[in-house]
């Protein structure tokens, strides 16, 4: 990724969402462009606008950790915003070396220990994702869980392609819309933190070329933490679920997320649940007379 056009890119959008009122300013009646004006945002930074001007054209290397806390407080930006300004900063410092996560093989697999606590979970899909959303690890309930993506060989286990190329996503994820922009969030969120990994930059390529609505949610430079919520799916076996489910970051493994779905106990999904569990035995025995029988 070009570290000078991502930071540009992002403080555009960010001042472009800004209105003067939001900022306490007069808003006037001549504005030829969305938001705020470089000016205001370097009044509201208390820099110079040559200044600003600069950060702006994407010259973050050198920013003092003052500079970068004056800007965020200029530009309203929320935790993940913040997070997002420090990393371009570190990356355009080319201080991101030690930090940033070590590229993995694409033959990446679980360790011993972590395939058992995933297994350990039983009543609730879990595995382990990477930024770029491929699930590299999984328990055999979230293995059921996202059938669909499994089923199409060309999603390639990815979440983001199986988001915006396969056209399953769309019954899989009865809010859709907020499903595709979580997903270029996290991406974004990634490319930020570790702009040199030329698997995102493919994916993003891929992505952008197949999918105008990956495309048109890509410039809008929006990122955010992703740690817990609650999302509503359909799976096509045991019908609606609506799970909650906590991200945690792996200190182990720096760059990878265990994510694992729960339900609310005594809800329909629970039930949902125990009938996807009971689903998934029937597929695995089904696998293992077909193997028998071949």
């Amino acid at each position: 990724m070009d570290n000078q056009a991502e930071v540009r890119e992002f403080l555009t959008s960010r001042r472009a969402k800004i209105t003067p009122d939001q900022a306490g300013l007069p808003s006037g009646s001549r504005r030829r462009v969305p938001g705020l004006r470089r000016s205001e945002v370097a009044a509201l930074a208390d820099m110079s606008v040559e200044y600003y001007s600069k950060l702006e054209r994407g010259n973050l290397a050198g920013a003092s950790p003052a500079v970068l806390e004056a800007l965020a407080r200029a530009l309203r930006l929320d935790d993940a915003e913040r997070a997002h300004l420090l990393n371009l900063a570190h990356a355009a410092d080319g201080s991101d070396t030690l930090t940033r996560p070590r590229r993995r093989s694409a033959q990446w697999k679980a360790h011993r220990s972590l395939q058992w606590v995933l297994d350990a979970v039983t009543a609730g899909p879990a595995f382990v994702r990477n930024g770029r959303l491929d699930i590299l690890a999984t328990n055999r309930l979230a293995r059921a869980f996202y059938a669909d993506v499994y089923a199409t060989p060309h999603n390639q286990a990815n979440l983001a392609r199986f988001n915006f190329l396969d056209p399953a996503s769309r019954r899989f994820y009865p809010d859709w819309d907020w499903a595709a922009d979580i997903s270029v969030a996290i991406l974004r969120t990634e490319a930020g933190r570790n702009s040199h990994d030329k698997d995102l930059h493919d994916l993003v390529g891929e992505l952008s070329t197949r999918s105008d609505d990956f495309r048109t949610r890509w410039g809008a430079h929006d990122v955010r933490h992703h740690g817990t919520g609650t999302k509503r799916f359909h799976h096509h076996a045991v019908g609606d679920l609506t799970l909650a489910y906590e991200g945690l970051e792996m200190a182990a493994e720096p760059g990878l997320t265990l994510t694992i779905y729960t339900a609310e106990p005594g809800s329909s999904s629970e039930e949902g649940l125990r009938l996807l569990a009971s689903w998934a035995a029937t597929q695995d025995a089904g696998s293992t007379e077909a193997s028998a029988v071949t």
